[in-house]
């Protein structure tokens, strides 16, 4: 389960990636880690969906940016 910290923000005590960033598109992803990333799945394929699919380098990158808190931000951004 996750927990609300002092800054509000819901983090797994594993560090695993929150379900409420499952439903980001690739496509938002691919505009914040470039077209490389989860090569060979379409731009509407759903986080959640590709995720355990991901390889090592993709997966490094975002979960080092949701465990950074940074995640949630660069998403909001790639998505305007």
């Amino acid at each position: 389960m996750s927990k609300a910290t002092l800054d509000n923000r819901h983090r797994n005590k594993d560090g695993e990636i929150s379900a409420k960033h499952g439903n980001t598109l690739i496509g938002t992803l691919r505009k914040m880690y470039g077209r490389s990333f989860a090569a060979g799945y379409p731009d509407t394929e759903k986080l959640g969906e590709v995720l355990p699919k991901l390889n090592e380098t993709s997966l490094s990158q975002l979960r080092r940016d949701h465990e950074t808190g940074h995640l949630e931000h660069k998403i909001t951004k790639a998505s305007k």
